[in-house]
């Protein structure tokens, strides 16, 4: 295991107001959002990470926005083995991409990451979450509006749940962002992968426009300041 990459105690709340204050990374076209604090995030929470003993493999399942870009992101970091686009939160068995685009379904689009947690810890993971999009924008990220744009953090266990839910509640107690936050917290539920095109989108379409002027900057700016959590 290579340990610098586990954050050490107090390390990933620092890491979450620094990616806040240094570099707001909007998702997908938004506008990065005013981000107020009076002290750090260590004083604010003093929350420790550690890593989960016991496991090769973890699951977390996250919606920030379009997909493609909260793909590429979480792929960047070291500790990630697989990320999956699709769709999660929603009452329809099997849907595709454009059933999910009117909005019906109550599907969200969604990242399921494959994590190595001897590498990575689910802490790590969410503060890549609270910077890659805005969470106080309800049901749209941006220029993307719609129900299958909310924020929302999928829980595949308690321990997943009490960490989702207090670094929502210490965030909002702070007022670290302008506006509260809106992320939704519930069970994991059915994911469905996305068709195949939409699978590392932006490796498989680096010529794109979209992928040129959205999602490279974003990617961009998530690598400089998780440059020391990056695979190698």
């Amino acid at each position: 295991m290579n340990s610098k990459n586990i954050l050490q105690p107090g390390a990933i709340i620092n890491c979450i107001l620094f990616l806040l204050l240094s570099t707001a990374l909007p998702s997908c076209g938004q506008q990065p959002a005013e981000v107020q604090h009076s002290k750090t995030f260590a004083e604010m929470t003093g929350r420790k990470e550690l890593p989960t003993a016991g496991k090769t493999t973890d699951t977390a399942t996250f919606a920030a926005g379009c997909f493609w870009c909260v793909e590429e992101q979480f792929r960047q970091l070291d500790g990630v083995l697989h990320v999956t686009s699709g769709f999660t939160g929603g009452h329809v068995a099997n849907p595709d991409y454009e059933l999910v685009c009117t909005g019906t379904t109550g599907h969200a689009e969604a990242c399921n990451i494959i994590y190595d947690p001897k590498k990575i810890s689910y802490d790590a993971l969410l503060a890549a979450f609270f910077v890659a999009h805005d969470p106080t924008q309800r049901n749209r990220q941006g220029n993307d509006v719609g129900t299958q744009y909310r924020s929302a953090i999928f829980y595949h266990n308690e321990m997943q749940r009490k960490l989702a839910t207090y670094y929502i509640k210490r965030l909002n107690e702070e007022k670290v962002y302008p506006a509260p936050i809106v992320t939704e917290v519930s069970p994991a539920s059915a994911f469905y992968k996305a068709e195949d095109y939409h699978q590392n989108y932006y490796a498989n379409n680096k010529d794109q426009p979209y992928c040129r002027m959205v999602i490279k900057p974003e990617r961009d700016k998530f690598r400089a300041v998780f440059k020391d959590r990056l695979k190698q």
